[in-house]
């Protein structure tokens, strides 16, 4: 084997990329990625070696779970001095959560892992999907003249942009440019080239690749809203099976200054429970002191996310709460930036 050549690792977890229809009864049908190169024959093109694996049984988008994400950590940790990069073929629907969660779980990444899928099946003829797989895969097997690679980073790319995994949101159901990254720029785009931004690129630190495995998902999240009730909020804020509850405000993190809901806030936060409040604004962070009522939640005990998307801060607490029972060392680093998931 050409040990200048790059190698990639294809996985489809299912969604709409990978499905075909079939000629008899028009139906969507997975596949077969053994025959990928006869399917994009545009692969072809690159110095690349391309090698597949299925997930069996195929899981749709809004039915995956962290044992998914589980199985997908083991897979590239055990394969991850056999390749330079990985693409994950993923449903659209979750995808912004499973990019996050594996941002935490791939400690000290030092190869590229591009999440992608489309919206119309790649069998299609206006589909996004070859165009999406074709750039995510020469993203996945690019190297620096150095010979490191371009993205170290979990990602996801979509719509000719490459966005930070953990910073991404799904915002549009039907178009092509279905994902966007609102509080940081793309870390590359694709036209004629592909234009890397490399000020804002990760590098890994020096430190050992390591996955983690384990994950508490005793993470409930609370969207405020006009008309919200006291059983609403006591249900979720007072839920004897809830360690941590993601408190969606308005704003830059302002909820009802009302005194019932406060004092359930106040009742949550001495009962021990990790409360984190994050915007559900797309652009903007969260700063409790400029208003009264985010001060008022500071003051009760709730911790600030900053610009932390909610797929983020789900998958950023289902690590850290998996790696200790300890909630002030989880405190600890909630609001300190560990995969490039908020700004400074």
């Amino acid at each position: 084997m050409n040990k200048d050549k790059s190698s990639v690792l294809l996985i489809y977890t299912g969604g709409t990329i990978g499905m075909k229809e079939d000629p008899v009864d028009q139906t969507l049908r997975p596949f077969d990625f053994g025959a990928l190169l006869e399917e994009v024959p545009e692969l072809r093109k690159f110095d690349i070696r391309i090698d597949s694996y299925t997930f069996d049984p195929l899981i749709d988008s809004s039915d995956v779970e962290p044992a998914m994400w589980q199985q997908l950590a083991v897979l590239i940790r055990d394969n991850y001095d056999s390749y330079d990069g990985f693409v994950v073929l993923h449903g659209t629907d979750t995808m912004a959560y499973s990019a996050s969660a594996l941002s935490f779980m791939l400690e000290n990444l030092g190869k590229p892992v591009i999440f992608t899928g489309s919206q119309l099946p790649i069998g299609r003829p206006r589909t996004d999907g070859k165009e999406n797989l074709i750039s995510s895969v020469e993203i996945a097997g690019a190297r620096k003249p150095d010979g490191s690679p371009m993205v170290p980073e979990v990602c996801i790319f979509f719509n000719s942009l490459l966005l930070r995994g953990n910073r991404s949101t799904k915002v549009d159901a039907t178009g092509f440019e279905a994902f966007r990254s609102p509080c940081l720029p793309p870390l590359a785009e694709a036209g004629i080239d592909i234009r890397y931004n490399n000020d804002i690129i990760r590098r890994p630190s020096g430190g050992e690749f390591k996955v983690h495995l384990d994950l508490d998902t005793r993470v409930s999240i609370l969207k405020v809203h006009p008309g919200i009730t006291r059983q609403v909020v006591e249900d979720i804020l007072l839920g004897s099976l809830t360690r941590a509850v993601i408190i969606e405000t308005y704003g830059c993190g302002n909820a009802p200054s009302r005194d019932w809901f406060l004092d359930i806030v106040k009742e949550s936060a001495s009962r021990g429970k990790l409360l984190l409040n994050v915007t559900q604004c797309l652009r903007g962070k969260v700063n409790m002191d400029l208003y009264a009522t985010g001060r008022a939640l500071g003051n009760a005990g709730v911790l600030g996310g900053g610009d932390i998307t909610t797929e983020s801060a789900l998958g950023k607490l289902f690590f850290l709460m998996g790696n200790t029972n300890d909630n002030q060392r989880v405190k600890a680093f909630l609001e300190k930036d560990l995969r490039g998931e908020i700004s400074n």
